[in-house]
C-alpha cells in the first residue's frame, strides 16, 4: 500500500508530507482546491508522462517521493519484481522516487526515476505502476474495453478449476505448436532442399578446391612474394652487411675494430681497473657483432631465386584473393562458411521425420489442444453467468436498478488463452440492446461498473492500493451512499484512495484530508532599472538637453525605486489530515444546509451511521 508521500515544488505544492493509511483514505475540498494535484503526484512517482506544468512557477525542480509497504500477501508480486530488477529493500518498504527540472524551453522537462535510490527507466516504472496502483477516474477506463483484460477478469472470477485448465491450455497450445512449426519447416526444407543442396554443393566443391585451412595463409604468401621477388637485391644487401660487420674485402670490418679497441682496452686495465665495464661492453658488442656476421652470412647463402615458386605463389595469391572478393569474406571467414556449409549438408542429408510423421503428430497434439479449449470453454461459460449475477446484484444499487449485461463468448482460433474472445456486453437502459461495453457507456456508467467490478473481485485483485476520482460524480442519495459502502468495502481488502464531494463517501473514510488552497504574501525587492521599459531608457539616452540639476534630481528618484519592497502573492495547496471535530465541520461543510446547526446535527448523523456500518461489517 502507499505509506506517505513527499512532495516539493509539485505544480501549486511548495512542500507537502502526507501519511496515508490501510483502508479507506478520502480526499475533500472546493471544486479547484486542488486534490487532482495530488494524484498528479501519485500519477508523476509511478513514472507518468512528464509535463512543464508539474514544476512550481519560480522553480527549476521538483520532487515527490511515493512509499510504499508492501508486507500485504498481495504484494508479494512486488517483491518479487524488486528481486527480479536487483533493487535492494529493507523491510517491506522501498521508495519510489521522481526529480523534474525544467529545460531550456518554456515547456521542455527532464525527469529521473529511482527505485531506493537506484535509477530505472521508463518501461521499469511502467511495470512496476501495474503491480501497485489503479487509478480510475472519469475518462480513463479505456482499459474496460479491451478484451485480453476481460478475459483475464472472468478467467480470475472463476475458481481453481477454471485456471488449472487455463494453465493445461497453455501447455497443450505450446506442444501444439511447436509440433506444427517442426510440421512448417520439414515442408519448408524439402521446399528449398533442392535448391540449397545445389548451391551448398557447388560452393562445397568450389571452397573444397581451393584446399583452405590456414586463415593466414594469404599473409604468409604475400611475404614469401616479397622475398623471391627480391631475392638478388636481398643477397647483395646481405653480402654488404657481412663485410661490414665482419669480414671487409676493402678496410677493416666493424668486428676488426672492436678487437682492436678490447685489446687496447686490456692493455689499459693493467694500469687502472676502471676501464673493466667498458671493457666488458666492448666485448660484448663484438661477440654480438661476430654472431651478426656469421648470421646474415648464413641468410644470404640460404637465399634462392626460383621462379617456378614465384608463379606458384602468383597463382596461389589470385585464387584466394578472387574467393574472398567473390564471397565477400575474408580468408578466415571463408573458412569457417566452408565449414557451415559441410555443416548444412549433413543436414540436408539426414532423413529426419517425414512429412507424413510430422503432419500426424501436429494433427494428435491438435486435437489435444482443441479438447482441452473446450473444457475451458464450458468452466468460463459457467463462471460468466456468475459474474453476470454477481455485477448486476452489485450495479442496481449504483442507479442502474434496471442495467443488463453479459459476457459473451464467442469462437475463435485456439491461442496460449484458449479458443475465446470474451466481450461485456451492456445495456443501461431498458429497451435498448447488449452492445460493448467500451462503445455504449458513458464515463459515469463505466466509473460506476468498475467500482462495481471491483467490488466483485476483491478478494482476488492483486493491486495494493485503488485510487478513485470522484467515481461519485452526478449521484446523490441512496446511490450515493451505496456507492461510500461499496468503497468502504473495498477499503477492508485494500487501501482505497477517493476524491469526492459527497458527504455521504467522507463520513465512511477510516482517514480522511482536507485539500485547500492558501494565498500566501511573500516580501521581495524589485529593481526599478531593470523593470522598466527599454524604450524609455532610450528616450532618457537621447534627452540632452535636460539640466544637471534635473539629472541628479531622476537618479536619487531611480535610486529610490530601487530600494522599494513589493510584496509577491503565490498560491499554494495544503493538504490537511482531520480528527473527529474537523471532520464533523468539514462533513458539514460539504452538506450545507439552510443553518450551521442543521448541517452539524446532519454530519453527526454521518458519523453515527457510518460507525453502525463499520460495526455490522
Amino acid at each position: 500500500m502507499l505509506s506517505s508521500l513527499k512532495i516539493e515544488n509539485f505544480a501549486l505544492i511548495d512542500h507537502l508530507e502526507l501519511a496515508l493509511k490501510p483502508g479507506l483514505n478520502v480526499l475533500t475540498g472546493e471544486t479547484g482546491a486542488g486534490k487532482s494535484i495530488i494524484l498528479d503526484a501519485i500519477d508523476a512517482a509511478l513514472g507518468g508522462k512528464a509535463t512543464s506544468r508539474w514544476v512550481r512557477t519560480g522553480t527549476a525542480k521538483a520532487s515527490v517521493e511515493a512509499a510504499f509497504d508492501i508486507s500485504d500477501s498481495k504484494d508479494s508480486r512486488v517483491a518479487d519484481w524488486l528481486k527480479a530488477q536487483d533493487i535492494s529493500f529493507k523491510g517491506n518498504a522501498f521508495v519510489c522516487r521522481r526529480d523534474l527540472t525544467t529545460g531550456a524551453g518554456k515547456s521542455s522537462v527532464r525527469s529521473r526515476s529511482q527505485l531506493n535510490g537506484v535509477a530505472v527507466n521508463k518501461p521499469q516504472m511502467e511495470e512496476l505502476r501495474h503491480l501497485l496502483i489503479e487509478i480510475t477516474a472519469q475518462g480513463q477506463t479505456l482499459q474496460l474495453g479491451s478484451p485480453d483484460l476481460q478475459r483475464d477478469w472472468l478467467d480470475g472470477f472463476g475458481d481453481e478449476a477454471l485456471l488449472t485448465q487455463r494453465a493445461q491450455v497453455a501447455s497443450d497450445y505450446q506442444a501444439a505448436n511447436t509440433a506444427k512449426n517442426s510440421l512448417e519447416a520439414r515442408r519448408c526444407a524439402e521446399k528449398q532442399r533442392t535448391e540449397q543442396l545445389d548451391m551448398f554443393q557447388f560452393q562445397s566443391k568450389e571452397l573444397g578446391d581451393a584446399d583452405l585451412g590456414d586463415p593466414d595463409e594469404l599473409e604468409s604468401l604475400q611475404i614469401e612474394h616479397q622475398r623471391l621477388s627480391h631475392s638478388v637485391e636481398l643477397q647483395q644487401q646481405s653480402y654488404q652487411v657481412y663485410q661490414t660487420l665482419y669480414e671487409s674485402d676493402e678496410g677493416e670490418a666493424v668486428a676488426d675494430m672492436l678487437g682492436q679497441a678490447e685489446n687496447v682496452l686490456i692493455d689499459m686495465l693493467r694500469f687502472d681497473p676502471e676501464v673493466n665495464p667498458i671493457l666488458e661492453m666492448v666485448s660484448d658488442a663484438l661477440a654480438q657483432v661476430q654472431e651478426a656476421g656469421r648470421q646474415i652470412n648464413t641468410y644470404g647463402e640460404g637465399i634462392e631465386t626460383d621462379p617456378d615458386r614465384l608463379e606458384d605463389i602468383d597463382q596461389r595469391m589470385r585464387q584466394l584473393k578472387q574467393l574472398c572478393r567473390k564471397y565477400n569474406r575474408t580468408l578466415g571467414e571463408l573458412i569457417e562458411h566452408y565449414e557451415s556449409i559441410q555443416a548444412s549438408l549433413a543436414a540436408l542429408g539426414s532423413d529426419g521425420q517425414s512429412t507424413d510423421d510430422l503432419e500426424a503428430a501436429y494433427q494428435h497434439k491438435r486435437q489435444i489442444l482443441l479438447k482441452s479449449c473446450d473444457q475451458l470453454t464450458q468452466r468460463r461459460a459457467v463462471t460468466a453467468k456468475a459474474l453476470e449475477q454477481a455485477l448486476i446484484d452489485q450495479l442496481k444499487p449504483l442507479a442502474m436498478e434496471r442495467v443488463k449485461f453479459k459476457v459473451a463468448l464467442q469462437s475463435q482460433a485456439p491461442t496460449a488463452y484458449g479458443a475465446d474472445l470474451i466481450s461485456f456486453l451492456f445495456s443501461p437502459n431498458p429497451g435498448e440492446p447488449l452492445q460493448p461495453l467500451a462503445e455504449i457507456a458513458s464515463g459515469g456508467e463505466m466509473s460506476r461498473f468498475l467500482l462495481a467490478l471491483k467490488a466483485c473481485f476483491s478478494r482476488v485483485d492483486p493491486i495494493g492500493t485503488m485510487v478513485f476520482d470522484e467515481i461519485d460524480v452526478g449521484v446523490s442519495g441512496l446511490v450515493a451512499q451505496a456507492i461510500a459502502e461499496k468503497l468502504y468495502q473495498l477499503g477492508r481488502e485494500h487501501q482505497v484512495l477517493c476524491v469526492t464531494h459527497q458527504p455521504l463517501v467522507a463520513a465512511m473514510a477510516d482517514a480522511h484530508f482536507h485539500v485547500g488552497k492558501h494565498v500566501v504574501q511573500r516580501e521581495a525587492t524589485t529593481l526599478a532599472a531593470v523593470n522598466e521599459p527599454k524604450t524609455k531608457k532610450a528616450k532618457k539616452t537621447k534627452t540632452a538637453s535636460k539640466s544637471e540639476e534635473s539629472k541628479s534630481e531622476e537618479s536619487k528618484a531611480e535610486e529610490s525605486n530601487a530600494e522599494e519592497l513589493s510584496v509577491e502573492e503565490r498560491t499554494i495547496v495544503k493538504v490537511t489530515p482531520l480528527d473527529l471535530s474537523s471532520r464533523r465541520d468539514e462533513l458539514a461543510q460539504l452538506a450545507g444546509g439552510k443553518s450551521y446547526s442543521d448541517a452539524i446535527a446532519f454530519a453527526d448523523a454521518l458519523l453515527q451511521q457510518a460507525e453502525t456500518i463499520r460495526k455490522a461489517g
